[in-house]
């Protein structure tokens, strides 16, 4: 069974912020379609801001809870938006389950997950449909959920995660914004996919992707 040690953790959330990088023009364009356009620069600033806080304040700790605590209160910093609080939010809650932990177990990911992806929907107010991040995090959390119940690995339920938020980050191209300055466009939001769905499943699919590669090292 694999088990993500704090090195590991720290990587993977690195990952998260080149990955953000990478497709922050991305995201900025979609963003522009439906809101004020700076999704991608926002969301750019805050995992950048965490990537260097991992490299030198965070080099030496072996505390996910620690690192989780004080990524969180980076990302808040940084970024002065609505998705500051959210992704605030969704770290503090790895902040009390890693607590004391200097590697983590399949249930532990699973629940830090399971745990972010409401923490954000209970932050913003959002239901699924409301062409919001949490049309990715919802369906995902879900099918994390049920994979884990049926015994699957950690890796297969990455896995279903990352389809069901594939899914749902697409199906908010149909959907009409109810949240944020995008509910502003009532009809004219409709034919666009929602930037912060789209980021949500970058993250999530970096996940996916960190988990796989620790495990193929391991073997």
């Amino acid at each position: 069974m694999v088990r993500v040690n704090a090195e590991q953790f720290k990587q993977l959330l690195s990952d998260i912020a080149a990955n953000v990088e990478k497709e922050k023009d991305y995201l900025s364009q979609l963003d522009r379609a439906v809101g004020d356009g700076d999704h991608g620069v926002t969301m750019s600033i805050g995992w950048q801001a965490i990537k260097k806080r991992l490299a030198h304040e965070l080099k030496d700790e072996q505390d996910c809870g620690k690192i989780c605590q004080d990524t969180a209160m980076t990302f808040l910093n940084a970024v002065g938006s609505s998705v500051g609080p959210l992704y605030a939010t969704a770290l503090l809650k790895g902040a009390s389950l890693f607590s004391g932990k200097t590697s983590l177990t399949k249930e532990d990911i699973i629940q830090f997950l399971i745990a972010a992806g409401k923490g954000i929907q209970e932050r913003g107010k959002a239901q699924v449909g409301d062409k919001t991040m949490v049309d990715t995090w919802i369906p995902a959390i879900e099918a994390l959920e049920e994979e884990s119940r049926r015994g699957k690995t950690l890796v297969e339920c990455l896995e279903a995660a990352v389809r069901s938020g594939e899914e749902g980050m697409k199906s908010t191209v149909e959907m009409v914004s109810k949240k944020g300055r995008s509910s502003r466009l009532g009809e004219r939001s409709k034919g666009h996919q929602d930037p912060g769905a789209t980021s949500s499943y970058i993250i999530l699919k970096t996940f996916l992707t960190c988990v796989k590669n620790f495990e193929a090292t391991k073997s």
